[in-house]
């Protein structure tokens, strides 16, 4: 588990590579919703290295920013708590409205609802309150997230995939992924004395508080 705690971004990435590897080898179908959903898989992979990795100073970032914290190396967030956010909450809703795709349409879109709050919290909500123009996680919300989002519900707009109920069911459960998923896990898993604290190159640079 300590591995896994260290380095899921890494393999995260490394399953991104194979997955586009693997669709350009075998000819996918690149206008299919099926191939949408798994690249809205990718983004998110890429996005988790941009936070955790390269930069990777996300986890530091957002406990001074966010949280005003003085121990910007583990609380609120913790490594305990981004494995717990981002791979068994993003990795597995994300996933499986890659090999549901069609058949629940309403996962899809709230997937795509936890990208969008990804996309305002990078581009405005951590650089308004940490006065910065970049913060770990910014470009991809830019050039990968947000050209995705405005073409997923274009694609079900014109395909006419969503029904009603797709849309209400998918919107609430995004909002819920937002809120509980994220926000209020690591609220619910931050420990000060906890031992699953960032490396130092996820801490620096430390924004003045």
């Amino acid at each position: 588990m300590s591995f896994l705690r260290k380095h899921w971004y890494d393999i995260g990435f490394m399953i991104a590579v194979f997955i586009v590897g693997y669709a350009l080898f075998m000819h996918a179908d690149y206008y299919s919703f099926s191939f949408l959903m798994w690249m809205n898989f990718v983004t998110l992979l890429i996005h988790q290295f941009e936070e955790y990795r390269f930069p990777g100073y996300f986890p530091g970032m957002v406990n001074v920013v966010m949280y005003n914290s003085e121990q910007p190396d583990r609380f609120p967030l913790n490594t305990q708590t981004a494995l717990a956010v981002n791979v068994f909450m993003g990795w597995v809703v994300y996933l499986l409205a890659a090999l549901l795709n069609v058949k629940a349409v309403w996962l899809g879109i709230a997937s795509v609802l936890v990208s969008v709050g990804n996309v305002i919290a990078h581009t405005l909500v951590f650089n308004i309150k940490g006065k910065t123009i970049y913060n770990p996680g910014l470009f991809t919300s830019l050039f990968l997230f947000l050209p995705l989002i405005i073409y997923f519900f274009i694609y079900l707009t014109n395909f006419h995939l969503a029904s009603v109920t797709d849309y209400i069911i998918g919107g609430i459960a995004g909002i819920l992924l937002n809120v509980i998923g994220i926000l209020k896990l690591i609220d619910w898993m931050k420990d000060p004395s906890t031992n699953h604290f960032f490396e130092e190159r996820q801490v620096a640079p430390q924004l003045n508080k």
